[in-house]
């Protein structure tokens, strides 16, 4: 049975991706911060485990716990949405550190069984605002386009050792609760000269009809970068990610 590590499950994509591995038979290791039972049915083919990404020692543990991984998805992130004036380089860090050194450290803890089995795949899910530059996200967006670049770089160097890594970019998903974290990490350093853009930023958000993405989207994605060898190395996932990319 193909086991699945997907981080950051506590809601969104990572619980609607979850599921959905969960769904079609495979073995889930499920992880965040924070462990919730009550969020997935209860089987045997679920392993419900703590992570902090950005914590060494978390990692290790996790990775001792869930014995042979298949196929890591790179899920877990922050958000920041805010004027760079506005952005501490304290928050700065703590986006990156997340976003992209938490990735490339759980890339490098499954690294070393993949190889030696072999074969493996690394999926990491980034955004569409790296293909499609959007206000008040300019430190969010180099943290996921550090992610693209680093797993384009890294799908070379992987490929001799048979470990296929690709990236799955969603679209804006108003359904899920990222945005809202996101705009609550400005706090109070919200810079005042910027209002009256970012009041018309959220008045268009609120009401365009364009369309979305939905947690369902990101996860058939990674299904399809997970388990067809033939998937492109850049996944766009929701209708709006598909029409973004196709504008590139």
């Amino acid at each position: 049975m193909n086991t699945v590590l997907i981080t950051g499950c506590s809601s969104g994509f990572g619980l609607a991706t979850a599921q959905l591995f969960l769904d079609r038979g495979w073995h889930v290791i499920a992880t965040m911060r924070t462990p919730r039972h009550d969020l997935f049915p209860a089987s045997d083919r679920l392993h419900i485990l703590p992570l902090d990404v950005t914590d060494a020692d978390s990692i290790a543990r996790t990775i001792k716990d869930a014995g042979p991984i298949d196929v890591l998805v790179n899920n877990a992130g922050v958000g920041l949405l805010n004027a760079v004036e506005g952005t501490s380089i304290e928050k700065a860090r703590e986006v990156f550190e997340t976003n992209t050194l938490g990735t490339i450290a759980m890339v490098k803890a499954v690294l070393p069984q993949m190889r030696e089995r072999g074969s493996g795949v690394i999926v990491n899910v980034t955004s569409t605002v790296t293909l499609r530059p959007l206000h008040l996200l300019s430190v969010y967006t180099a943290s996921k386009a550090a992610v693209n670049a680093f797993t384009e770089s890294l799908a070379l160097e992987l490929e001799p050792f048979g470990i296929r890594a690709r990236i799955v970019l969603p679209g804006r998903a108003p359904d899920t609760a990222f945005g809202d974290n996101a705009r609550a990490r400005m706090g109070m350093d919200f810079p005042q000269p910027y209002g009256e853009m970012v009041a018309g930023i959220f008045e268009q958000w609120q009401t365009s009809t364009d369309p979305v993405t939905h947690a369902s989207d990101v996860a058939e994605a990674v299904w399809l970068a997970a388990t067809d060898p033939a998937s492109p190395m850049r996944q766009p996932a929701g209708a709006d990610a598909v029409l973004w990319a196709q504008a590139v």
